[in-house]
């Protein structure tokens, strides 16, 4: 498919560059803009043959700009994203869509009636690896499904605008909703703020879904090495994603009965070849692709509305020292965004109590 330049990208910080970078090879980069002076020159040693502007006015009324990427700090996700969607283009927003589940909401109806593409950076549903477990689930190869475990740690940079659940937490909580297929009716949140107040270092998320599997994600950027690991098990066999050796491996390891009692069966593992794409540079295409077509992305609105309502159902959590907070799981099923129930939250402004204020790189 032919990759014209028709993107601009909003914010050329942390992680916006990397959008710079990955649109400017793919052929798709047509203007950046940052506010400031240093996002501006960023964006011009990147791309050095792009336009690159202060403010987005020159965007708007560019016909030749049919989508833009927004990377900009997260209280202003809602805002541009309306700009956008008024001046007729589709958008891509990084993690989270937005800070407030109604803004988030309100998002979904403006696109679908719109009818422009709504696209959310859950960047760990384009890894090659979790597409190649996905089809290890989907196909039955580990039978039902019985829980999953992530861990995201390291010791890393340590944040004071968000805590390690909404910074670390999302890409995993949207590869659980792919894989389970479903959305969890309970969440419980527990975690540690020790470097500063109110600022969670430390997170456990438990998810429970009404079908009965259970799934656990544990974030910490005070741990004394780098493990990003997500595990499958099932009734016949189990799978391991490592994402810092880079390795999927199928176990034939599941549990029998046998004279009444429980018997392990334990087996080799199995290597699970997977391509060899970069995720960004494969999420990216699939927003030109998305663009180009006007079909539904594969993290659409719905899907970064999901990801929100559970992240805030976790906080809501977290802040009452583990309460359990209930969802109601018929919010996963397609229909008017508008009916949905959600988990409604007054916390404001947005970097109270660790919920962030600004969108940076936790993959």
């Amino acid at each position: 498919m032919s990759m014209k330049p028709e993107i601009a990208v909003f914010g050329c910080g942390g992680w916006g560059k990397n959008l710079v970078r990955s649109l400017r090879e793919l052929g798709g980069l047509r203007a950046v803009v940052d506010p400031t002076e240093a996002g501006r020159a960023r964006a011009a040693t990147l791309a050095p043959d792009v336009p690159v502007h202060a403010s987005g006015d020159a965007v708007w009324s560019d016909p030749a700009v049919r989508g833009v990427m927004i990377a900009t700090p997260a209280e202003t996700h809602y805002e541009l994203a309306i700009q956008a969607l008024a001046a007729g283009k589709d958008v891509f927003v990084e993690k989270p869509l937005t800070i407030d589940v109604g803004e988030a909401r309100d998002l979904v109806t403006r696109a679908s009636q719109m009818r422009r593409v709504l696209m959310v950076g859950h960047l760990l549903e384009y890894h090659p690896a979790i597409l190649a477990l996905r089809d290890l689930v989907t196909s039955g190869e580990l039978g039902k499904i019985r829980y999953i475990i992530s861990n995201r740690l390291n010791l890393g940079k340590i944040r004071t605008e968000e805590n390690a659940l909404w910074s670390f937490a999302p890409h995993d909580i949207a590869v659980i909703l792919r894989l389970v297929g479903a959305m969890p009716v309970q969440v419980v949140a527990t975690g540690g703020s020790y470097v500063s107040p109110n600022i969670a270092d430390v997170t456990v998320t438990q998810l429970l879904f009404d079908n009965g599997v259970r799934s656990h994600i544990f974030v910490s950027w005070l741990h004394p090495f780098k493990e990003q690991k997500l595990v499958v098990v099932g009734s016949k066999k189990m799978a391991s994603f490592d994402d810092v050796s880079k390795e999927l491996v199928l176990y034939d390891q599941r549990v029998d009965w046998q004279e009444g009692q429980p018997v392990p069966v334990r087996g080799e593992g199995t290597p699970v070849p997977f391509a060899a794409d970069e995720p960004l540079k494969a999420e990216c295409r699939h927003f030109i692709e998305c663009v180009q077509t006007g079909c539904t992305p594969r993290t659409d609105g719905m899907n970064g509305l999901r990801v929100l309502q559970i992240l805030h159902a976790a906080q809501r959590s977290l802040a009452t020292n583990g309460q359990p907070a209930q969802l109601d799981a018929a919010v996963f099923a397609n229909g008017s965004p508008a009916a949905e129930p959600v988990i409604e939250t007054t916390v404001r402004p947005a970097n109270v109590a660790g919920i962030p204020s600004e969108t940076v790189d936790s993959a």
